[in-house]
């Protein structure tokens, strides 16, 4: 089982011409409402890669609620350890210009209530043939307790360093396997993204990383001999959702017992795909449709 403790929200997606820079206002053509949140876009991504996913999270009793579950529970995701609270559900506002790239701003609402006695209540019975993958849209004390639980257990963690907080090492350093992307990977290493770097830092800190590139793929180090696996050609829709999808796919890939190189190399290829359909969650592939 792969246990997904993190966020759910609802995506407000503003199709752009252009971000707007600071200060500047820039008319819209289209809004659309989606499901999104980091913890709920891995969940889909894993469950549509085929593993088994038990979804541990919080969303308001509201509409925004209904609306950010549809896929997991369209898909199969165990929402047994999601529950609602009377906080509204999170949302994330997101701009995607004419290329495709966004900026995203995200409130975070009900999952705020996800908390460590809510975490132990549904980690019980965790095993060392479990994965845990975690984010980092909830508060930090519940996402520690998560990697506490998945070490005593004998369980692989997999923490997704998104966003980026002041506090970020403590879950980096319980973590087995770590994922960012280049901005992320410069601020908790202190290093420009490369590849001599990603083998550095893991040398340095004992860890395996999956460093995402974007439209350049991702650079797998601290497992053997780094790889740098590169992406097929396409031409992007929008970017949205392209990382979660990255997360799940190789967490479910993991699950499956592939081996980190194969895990990787499925999990670019079935990203670049989910860059060819608008949204988040609308765009992930199934595991039958990655093959280009």
């Amino acid at each position: 089982m792969i246990y997904i403790v993190g966020s759910i929200n609802l995506d407000y997606v503003a199709r752009l011409e252009a971000l707007p820079l600071p200060g500047e206002t820039v008319l819209g053509s289209s809004l659309v409402k989606s499901p999104g949140g980091k913890g709920a876009n891995q969940a889909v991504a894993a469950q549509r890669a085929g593993a088994p996913v038990r979804m541990i999270a919080c969303s308001g009793r509201d509409l925004d609620g209904e609306l950010a579950t549809k896929f997991l529970a369209q898909d199969g995701v165990d929402l047994s350890g999601v529950e609602r609270t009377e906080m509204p559900t999170g949302i994330a506002i997101i701009e995607i210009d004419a290329k495709g790239e966004n900026s995203i701003a995200v409130l975070p609402g009900a999952n705020e209530a996800v908390s460590s006695e809510m975490v132990k209540k549904y980690l019980q019975g965790l095993n060392n043939s479990d994965l845990v993958v975690l984010q980092q849209e909830i508060p930090q004390e519940a996402t520690l307790t998560a990697l506490c639980m998945a070490k005593q257990a004998g369980a692989m963690s997999i923490l997704n360093v998104a966003p980026v907080l002041a506090d970020s090492g403590d879950a980096v350093a319980q973590a087995d396997l770590i994922i960012v992307n280049e901005t992320e990977f410069e601020k908790i290493a202190g290093l420009e993204a490369s590849s001599n770097a990603a083998d550095q830092w893991c040398q340095q800190t004992g860890k395996a990383l999956a460093l995402t590139l974007g439209a350049d793929g991702a650079i797998l180090a601290g497992v053997g001999e780094s790889s740098h696996i590169r992406p097929p050609a396409i031409d992007p829709v929008d970017t949205v959702g392209a990382g979660d999808t990255f997360c799940g796919y190789l967490a479910a890939g993991l699950h499956n017992e592939l081996s980190y190189k194969d895990a990787v190399e499925t999990a670019v290829v079935a990203s670049a795909k989910a860059c060819l359909a608008s949204g988040a969650q609308e765009a992930m592939p199934w595991a039958k449709d990655i093959e280009f």
